[in-house]
This record gives structure tokens, C-alpha cells and sequence, in this order.
């Protein structure tokens, strides 16, 4: 039994070109299948996402069941993974061709409609990501692009952006400072933030 459960079924080196080749080949179907796939998965997609990885199961581990051959073939996928990213993130030529470029849905308030025929989205799907980002309607989006790794991306109009914790803080030194300026001129001290006198009596 023990034998069985270590002993690789197959040779190392075919483990690890078998996993190798499934994996790339996974990557380039995904990449002729196109972003949408990764930005919106629906029932259809969920499907083929669970029915895949038994597809390619025998593809990859071969007449070995041993508890070796799944241990190297999950060690062969991780690294063969992690060496995709870290190229990716040294070569943009590599990342260009592996991943792909962003797509621009959205310019300057309108839908390209010619995009989203493409990718297979609907000017409804866009909606939900740029109400998701504080928008109403289209026109309030400057750019919305999808992403190689699916991300969509909503940059709205410049009056259409909330304000964060950086533009109260300047919006407050500015008001400081307009105070300090009037009591200046007035010959009254500047008001505490908590709208007390500025001097003690």
C-alpha cells in the first residue's frame, strides 16, 4: 500500500511537462475565449469553469494516482504560475501578448458599442460597475476600461467624484486660513475648529 500511495505512476519529467502544456494551454484558450469571461461569470460560465478542471485532470496527472504525482504536479503549477507573473511584471512585451491590453468601454460619457459587441457585455453591465463607483448614469464616466485580468475600471468626470479624506482635509486648511485672513482684517482672532474664540478670556 505504501508503495502505492509514494510511487509516481509516470516519470518526473513527463509529470512535469504534462502540467506544464495543460496549464499554458488553459491560459491560451482563456485569452481566445476574452475578458468578459473573467469580468462576468454567469451560469454558463460557472459551468465550464467546474467541468474544466476535470477535463483536463487525466491530461495532467496520467495513469498516476500517487500522492507524489499530485504533490509535484501542484508544486509544477504553482511555479510555472509564479514565474508567469513575475515575467509579466518585468516585461510589458511579454504581458502585452500573454495578457492582452484594456479595452475601452466607455469614453467621455457614451458606450462603444463596437467593444462591447465584442467582448460580449451589455451597456447594463457597465452600468453596475460605474454605480459601483459612485456614478448614476453613463455620462457621468469620463473612462471605463476592462482590464487583461478582467478588472473593470471607472474613472468618472472630475465634478462627478466624491470627495475623499484628502480633499476635506485641504478643503479645512483652506477655510483655516480664510479665517485667520478675515480676523486679521477685522481685528478678531481666529475661531478654534470647535468654533470657540481663538483666545482664552
Amino acid at each position: 500500500m505504501w508503495h502505492d500511495l509514494w510511487a509516481l505512476g509516470v516519470p518526473l519529467a513527463e509529470k512535469v511537462i504534462r502540467t506544464t502544456v495543460v496549464y499554458f494551454v488553459i491560459m491560451l484558450l482563456l485569452r481566445l475565449a476574452g475578458k468578459r469571461g473573467l469580468a462576468q461569470i454567469d451560469t454558463g460560465d460557472l459551468v465550464v469553469m467546474l467541468l474544466l478542471s476535470n477535463v483536463v485532470q487525466n491530461a495532467i496527472i496520467g495513469p498516476d494516482n500517487s500522492l507524489t504525482g499530485g504533490i509535484v504536479g501542484a508544486a509544477v503549477l504553482l511555479a510555472v504560475n509564479s514565474l508567469v507573473v513575475h515575467t509579466n511584471a518585468v516585461s510589458p512585451r511579454f504581458e502585452k501578448v500573454f495578457q492582452g491590453t484594456a479595452s475601452v468601454l466607455v469614453r467621455d460619457g457614451a458606450y462603444d458599442r463596437g467593444a462591447l459587441r465584442h467582448l460580449g457585455l451589455t451597456p447594463a453591465d457597465v452600468d453596475v460597475s460605474i454605480k459601483h463607483q459612485g456614478g448614476d448614469t453613463v455620462r457621468d464616466a469620463e473612462l471605463v476600461t476592462l482590464e487583461p485580468g478582467g478588472l473593470v475600471v471607472v474613472r468618472l468626470r472630475e465634478d462627478e467624484e466624491s470627495a475623499d479624506k484628502g480633499d476635506i482635509a485641504l478643503l479645512d486648511a483652506r477655510l483655516a486660513r480664510i479665517e485667520a485672513r478675515l480676523a486679521a482684517l477685522g481685528g478678531e482672532p481666529p475661531r478654534n475648529p470647535d468654533g470657540g474664540s481663538g483666545t482664552h478670556p
